[in-house]
């Protein structure tokens, strides 16, 4: 099972980045894939997961509006596309695959296998 993150830059206050996740050496359609960050010092973050069978999609609060995640199952990847960003958004960003069905916003310790990470850095 791989997953390899791609995206992470640094952007101003306000802008846009789009970060890419791309999953091989499993079913995609059996797993639901989320994405998470982690902030230096803080605990990790479940932030969106969809479900590639049904397209549902779940989102933590704290981001909706603002973060989307979408999949394409022919190119076995999910994407995340963030929006207004914020400096307290700078984290590092993990993509990981649940065998699970993801009904809310995902559970850290609920994912089995996860990516490198990207970072992402917003700057005023």
């Amino acid at each position: 099972v791989q997953l390899v993150e791609s995206g992470g830059g640094m952007v101003q206050a306000g802008g846009s980045l789009g970060l890419s996740c791309a999953a091989s050496g499993f079913t995609f359609e059996d797993y639901s894939i989320g994405w998470f960050r982690q902030a230096p010092g803080k605990e990790r973050e479940g932030l969106a997961c969809t479900n590639s069978g049904d397209d549902s999609t779940y989102y933590t609060q704290s981001i909706k509006g603002r973060f989307t995640i979408s999949s394409n199952d022919a190119k076995n990847t999910v994407y995340l596309q963030m929006n207004s960003l914020k400096s307290e958004d700078t984290a590092v960003y993990y993509c990981a695959a649940d065998y699970y069905y993801c009904s809310g916003p995902p559970d850290p310790a609920r994912f089995d296998y996860w990516g490198q990470g990207t970072q992402v850095t917003t700057v005023s």
